[in-house]
């Protein structure tokens, strides 16, 4: 009989086949996005001294204020681009994207976009 794997497993496995190959620097830190079904979390992480530079996510009180919905695709446009706002006052211009293991589609898509609209390079 053939087992059906969780689609939350097989996220987590590409999840970590993607993070083999590239990490944040510090010249150079990793944009994370996290997506659940209620919410959308970002962050900009620099792996060689393991620290969240900066973060966003719907759960925020300004965020959330803004938004009707949490978990849509404008819900997700408007992180991306609150997320390249905090990351230019901190001064950083070029990230490396980590889509979490998520398919490069929908929200996922939208944060990217956003945020390369807002000012980010990747």
């Amino acid at each position: 009989m053939i087992k059906s794997v969780s689609r939350t497993k097989v996220r987590v496995k590409k999840h970590l086949k993607l993070r083999n190959r590239f990490s944040g620097t510090s010249a150079r830190p990793r944009l994370a996005v996290f997506r659940s079904n209620n919410h959308i979390y970002a962050q900009i992480i620099d792996d060689t001294i393991g620290n969240t530079l900066c973060s966003a996510s719907t759960l925020d009180k300004t965020v959330k204020a803004e938004l009707t919905k949490t978990n849509n695709v404008e819900a997700a446009a408007y992180l991306g681009k609150v997320i390249a706002e905090k990351a230019l006052e901190k001064g950083i211009t070029t990230v490396v994207f980590d889509r979490g293991g998520f398919i490069y589609h929908g929200k996922i898509k939208a944060v990217a976009d956003a945020a390369r609209e807002a000012g980010l390079e990747f």
